[in-house]
């Protein structure tokens, strides 16, 4: 067997597995996209300085879709495996309805009203179900003849319609196009980051996007980096939205190559967190939750809904 079809075995072995071995590289790069999570909520009350607002515009650029790429490479087997598929009930329905219920709970013993819509995920609950969707998609995509290119339309068309919330349909077209290039990508490509002219090319992309975020950061909106609003939300003339969600997709690609460049492929002190990425995803939400119930996070430029 190739060294790279040993790698790719590796890489789809579930973990629980004896005698597989995990790779380091994928979960440091999960630690890292999940770190950046709550770190972006904690700038949240800090948005009214520029600094604080451009370090905000600089994560959310990349954080999320970095995080739905990876998720895409690692759904590369589900297309083709019923008990794969099977599974996805337990691995998301039932995850999904227990949070739903416990976000519901939480907000009732806060004194809110009891509300539970189970079509409309509750805050950050709504990556289960567009996980679930895009895997879902993956036969799709793996039988199409250009999958990225159709996902990118899709993505820009998406743009002219208000899409709701419901069962995530707004994040699913939103960030649809990384899910699908991570799908397609193998592990020679990321071999292909492992060199120093990509290190030093990611090094030089940062330190850009960092330049633009300081730049943009007294003026631009942060309603385009959720890539769920449309182009009417965003009050946008058709050409100029397809403009933002184009350049905004490409930034994003390049800074995610950059931060995959860069993460160190051995292993770390945190390489072992990045198998439990989910649980702090989700969980740290409840934390969160009290802070906007309490006003922790209320700031004068962006409202506690829209800090998402």
């Amino acid at each position: 067997m190739t060294s790279a079809a040993t790698r790719a075995v590796e890489r789809t072995a579930p973990p629980d597995r004896p005698g597989r071995k995990r790779d380091s590289y994928l979960d440091n790069v999960k630690f890292l996209v999940i770190a950046l999570v709550p770190t972006g909520h904690a700038l949240v009350p800090t948005l009214a300085a520029d600094s604080a607002r451009a370090m905000y515009l600089f994560i959310y650029t990349f954080h999320m879709p970095l995080f739905v790429v990876i998720s895409g490479y690692l759904s590369r087997s589900f297309w083709n495996s019923n008990a794969k598929t099977n599974k996805l009930v337990d691995t998301f329905v039932v995850p999904y309805v227990i949070v739903e219920v416990g976000y519901a709970a939480l907000r009732f013993a806060l004194g809110q009203k009891w509300s539970l819509t189970i079509i409309d995920p509750a805050w950050l609950n709504w990556y289960l179900l567009a996980l679930l969707f895009w895997r879902l998609s993956a036969p799709v995509w793996k039988r199409m003849k250009h999958p990225v290119p159709v996902a990118i339309a899709i993505y820009l068309v998406a743009g002219f319609s208000q899409i709701s919330g419901d069962f995530s349909m707004d994040r699913f077209f939103g960030l649809m196009p990384f899910f699908v290039i991570g799908l397609m990508l193998r592990p020679e490509h990321f071999d292909l980051l492992d060199r120093r002219l990509a290190k030093l090319l990611g090094v030089a992309t940062l330190l850009g996007a960092a330049a633009v975020a300081v730049y943009l950061a007294p003026r631009a909106p942060l309603g385009p980096f959720y890539f769920k609003e449309s182009y009417q939300d965003l009050e946008l003339s058709w050409w100029a939205g397809l403009l933002l969600r184009g350049g905004l997709l490409v930034c994003s690609l390049a800074m995610c190559l950059a931060v995959l460049a860069l993460v160190p492929r051995r292993e770390t002190w945190f390489t072992d967190l990045g198998t439990r990425t989910l649980y702090c995803y989700l969980l740290h939400g409840v934390v969160v939750l009290v802070a906007k119930d309490q006003g922790w996070l209320a700031a004068p430029c962006c409202s506690a809904r829209s800090a998402r």
